[in-house]
């Protein structure tokens, strides 16, 4: 039964693999956008690579955390839950920033 579902899994994300969504932006422009290599990231996460998940998006752990206390079904709540949102946004919105601007300035866009 474990192995059935472990390869169902490792199906899925084989097919994941296969059929990564093209970047719109990249597409039009000829550039990466600010989000290029998400799909790739979450790919190595669900596979348990966590250092080419950070190498392909830094931010992608950061994202998943705030997606997960940010969603509205959520029942974690603590006392300064407002402020831990924020700053994991404001996280989030750094790294992405700083990664897009090191990919410009070191010539990989």
């Amino acid at each position: 039964m474990i192995y059935r579902l472990f390869c169902n899994y490792m199906d899925a994300i084989t097919w994941l693999q296969n059929n990564l969504l093209s970047c719109f932006f990249k597409k039009i422009t000829g550039i990466d956008c600010p989000f290029c290599g998400l799909q790739r990231s979450i790919i190595a996460l669900l596979y348990g690579d966590f250092t080419n998940s950070f190498r392909y998006y830094p931010a992608t752990i950061l994202l998943i955390l705030a997606l997960g206390i940010s969603l509205p079904g959520n029942r974690l709540m603590f006392e300064h839950k407002p402020m831990v949102q924020k700053s994991i946004y404001a996280l989030s919105a750094l790294v992405i920033v700083a990664n897009y601007a090191y990919k410009i300035k070191s010539g990989l866009i």
